[in-house]
């Protein structure tokens, strides 16, 4: 094999002339050629199961024949690809694809603001629109809660890593307990723990000693994905909804991960029945291209033209593939088959924590799901629960990377492995995912008897 035909060599050169801030290179160290569904291949042949399928970005995994065979046509027709927010046959296709299948509440009464194409920039503009329609300034977001990497977003979202070192975030963000019956803010725990997160926020927000302004927002994640794959419990999120009607404060869920049928439903908010004001959808949405947009109730459409701009806000080919993945996620035997994937994945990590001592919880809804690794040799916290353990989870990735496996780990301390495998994954691949899995677990557990 040539030296252009090794991993080594590419890890190499991409060392020497990438950022620093790179990631997903320091735990995967392939040269990917070539990816099909739930596979991807490296430049030396090797082929691996991949259950992170772009943080969650390809729910109908990689190259999808319907979805590439729209791009090619698209791109042999000499239709026009970049438009700015010049609208077209197939944009408007889109639009009200996204809009028909939106609760009838919202689907009346919505306006979409496309963005650049992240969900940065999605939640940069949602905080713009809440901020600019109700004159305020403050915004409450939650614990454990991510929301993108720029300077709005960053503001909003729990973890400090990428915080501590980066002053002058926006301001007046308060950031509030998110329910957790297995890590307890409140050392409480399952309903308890929920009732207290929920009068938690609606005391506060009703308190006029809470020493917090009325916000022009609540954002947050009605699954929190990065954080560790924490499902809000549905009377979290029914409180919350009741709560910003009441005094008047747009609320705002950030669907980026959790949204676009990976939950079960299209949107996770669904199971919850309530109707938000703001919905942030990216990833997914894009049937594998970059797309951002903002869903939100018109009566927020205050803003004058050019508020919010970007010069790629216009991608064609992903509004083409993304009407695309919409008409297929949304239909109801699609969804119930997610619903069922996740439940045989839960199952079987949960077969696994019967065998071992250092998985605490397993947890998630759909196929988006985590497995939390605790440390046996340590004391328990005040909740009588074991410490986070992001080592053993790091052990455990390495060996499922080896055996040609790709999870992503999240969560507090990195502690959690998250499964965001395709939508389409099949039984097959499950089963052959979670040997692997169960495999690494076992001989990492080996080093905790």
């Amino acid at each position: 094999m040539s030296e252009k035909g090794t991993n080594q060599y590419y890890i190499t050169r991409q060392d020497s002339t990438e950022s620093n801030a790179r990631s997903y290179p320091r735990k995967f160290p392939f040269a990917l050629v070539k990816a099909k569904g739930s596979w991807v291949e490296d430049i030396e042949g090797n082929k691996y199961l991949d259950f992170l399928c772009g943080a969650g970005t390809l729910a109908l995994g990689h190259n999808d024949d319907e979805v590439n065979q729209a791009m090619v046509e698209m791109l042999q027709s000499d239709f026009p690809l970049h438009t700015l927010d010049l609208t077209t046959p197939v944009k408007d296709e889109f639009v009200h694809t996204v809009i028909s299948h939106l609760p009838k509440e919202l689907a009346e009464n919505c306006k979409i603001q496309f963005c650049s194409p992240s969900g940065t920039d999605a939640t940069d503009a949602a905080l713009k629109l809440c901020k600019t329609a109700t004159g305020r300034t403050s915004v409450v977001a939650f614990q454990g809660g991510f929301h993108g990497m720029g300077h709005g977003a960053l503001s909003c979202t729990g973890n400090l890593g990428a915080k501590n070192k980066i002053g002058g975030l926006m301001p007046e963000v308060h950031h509030f307990p998110y329910p957790n019956s297995y890590r307890s803010t409140f050392g409480l725990a399952g309903d308890a723990d929920t009732d207290a997160a929920c009068a938690y926020f609606e005391r506060t927000l009703k308190d006029p000693e809470s020493g917090i302004t009325k916000p022009a927002a609540v954002i947050l994640e009605p699954i929190q994905g990065e954080g560790g794959v924490n499902p809000a419990p549905v009377k979290f999120l029914q409180t919350v909804r009741r709560v910003t009607e009441e005094l008047g404060i747009p609320m705002i869920v950030d669907e980026i991960q959790c949204g676009i049928g990976r939950s079960g439903k299209l949107f996770a908010f669904e199971y919850a029945g309530i109707v938000p004001d703001v919905i942030l959808v990216s990833k997914a949405i894009g049937g594998s291209q970059p797309l951002s947009i903002v869903i939100y109730n018109k009566k927020l459409d205050t803003w004058q033209p050019g508020a919010h701009t970007g010069t790629f806000r216009g991608n064609q080919m992903a509004m083409k593939a993304g009407t695309i993945v919409l008409n297929r996620v949304t239909k109801p035997e699609f969804l119930a088959e997610v619903v069922r994937k996740g439940e045989k994945i839960m199952a079987r990590m949960n077969e696994i924590k019967s065998k071992v001592s250092i998985i605490g919880d397993v947890r998630g809804k759909g196929l988006m799901i985590g497995c939390e690794f605790v440390n046996p040799k340590e004391k328990p916290d005040m909740n009588g629960v074991l410490p986070g353990n992001g080592d053993a989870a790091a052990k455990v990735q390495h060996l499922c990377f080896e055996n040609k496996l790709v999870m992503e780990k999240g969560g507090r301390g990195g502690s959690v492995m998250r499964c965001l495998c395709a939508l389409t994954v099949t039984d097959s691949e499950i089963d052959q995912a979670m040997d692997i899995f169960e495999k690494a677990v076992l001989e990492v557990n080996k080093e905790y008897n």
